[in-house]
């Protein structure tokens, strides 16, 4: 089987990607999978990190909201199209697996003029109109969770890193808090906000400090590397506060914490629920508001709690973690409940569909 992942741009769209690019070859060795992104996107070094073949495209950016740029958006994607088609055919493609965002648009069309079969994957809870339009071409559409709003949409989850989906927390937890540097009796809150950290969040965590010690937890902060010196200052005059840039080894922060605070994409919330950990979502107030959308099916199963970003003073975040830190069968409770909604087979699901598309080629020649 010969599969064309487009799936760059962003973290969000380029993890799940890779994560089926792994589910593909674990499903078949000799499948031959090759990666669609642009020079501009973190693709150029994830993909190659990780040993898959990347195809570069020129980039569409997409327009969130009708907006002037909205009509030049056929002719950006023309020179995209082209560029797509002549991969699919080098290739000789027998699906295209999109994830959304400003690669996945130029490759439906190069697809459907090509008619190789195509399967889209939607992460998000308010689709974005890259996989509003190719949702149209497709009767293969995986969704993250019930009710997002495409036609044919099949609930798959999102798939996730392995060493996310196959994490056993109970089992991790020494290990992940002998990793960090963390006392491995203690309460432990994990505070992340992305790969460059999250003002807000910081801001709120770094007043409420006093007052999470002083209750006689731990903290470990993913504070973003333009952050490091001022969390590192706050450190040495605190124990029992962790700041580091960035959390390459995300499996052990999640096994070493018992209560996380941090944005709603939708990696962050797909992750938190398969391994059950409790959250404190704090939204990012941009975009379409996806990310409280993202956030609302674990909170509203009692997995998580949700705080609007403008809400979140540290008062607030003293007064939201303190009380469910220090009550540990109402976290078990929380963590039972986010679970529920977790998928640790989302790659594989996706696979099994990608596969089904792909038949459809065989069987139409």
């Amino acid at each position: 089987m010969k599969v064309v992942l487009a799936g760059g741009g962003t973290a969000g769209h380029i993890e799940p990607a890779l994560a089926t690019a792994d589910a593909v070859l674990r499903a078949d060795p000799q499948a031959q999978v090759t990666l669609l992104g642009t020079e501009r996107g973190l693709e150029v070094r994830l993909v190659p990190e990780r040993g898959y073949e990347l195809a570069l495209i020129p980039p569409v950016p997409l327009p969130r909201r009708p907006t002037p740029d909205l009509l030049r958006l056929p002719v950006r994607v023309r020179a995209a199209v082209r560029r797509t088609t002549e991969v699919l055919r080098s290739h000789q493609a027998d699906v295209l697996v999109g994830f959304g965002g400003y690669v996945a648009l130029p490759a439906y069309v190069a697809a459907r003029r090509l008619r190789v079969p195509i399967v889209v994957h939607e992460a998000n809870a308010k689709p974005g109109l890259a996989n509003r339009v190719g949702a149209r071409f497709t009767s293969f559409v995986a969704v993250a969770s019930p009710g997002i709003d495409l036609p044919h949409a099949e609930h798959v989850g999102i798939p996730l890193r392995r060493s996310i989906a196959l994490l056993d927390r109970g089992a991790s937890r020494a290990e992940g808090r002998a990793f960090f540097g963390l006392d491995p009796s203690l309460p432990t809150l994990l505070v992340f906000g992305g790969s460059q950290g999250a003002r807000r969040i910081n801001e709120a965590t770094a007043g409420a400090l006093p007052a999470l010690l002083d209750a006689g937890f731990q903290v470990l902060h993913a504070v973003g590397r333009d952050n490091v010196d001022a969390a590192a200052e706050a450190a040495a005059a605190r124990s029992r506060y962790v700041p580091v840039p960035y959390v390459d080894r995300m499996d052990l922060a999640y096994a070493a914490a018992d209560l996380a605070v941090c944005r709603a994409g939708a990696i962050t919330c797909a992750e938190l629920a398969a391994v059950g950990l409790p959250a404190v979502y704090v939204p990012l107030p941009h975009g379409n508001g996806e990310q409280r959308f993202n956030a609302v099916p674990t909170v509203s199963a009692g997995g998580g709690v949700l705080v609007a970003d403008g809400d979140l003073t540290p008062s607030r975040l003293a007064a939201e973690v303190v009380p469910l830190l220090g009550d540990r069968a109402r976290l078990d409770a929380m963590g039972a409940a986010a679970v529920t909604l977790g998928r640790r087979d989302a790659d594989d699901r996706l696979v099994e569909m990608v596969r089904r598309a792909a038949a459809q080629k065989s069987v139409g020649g």
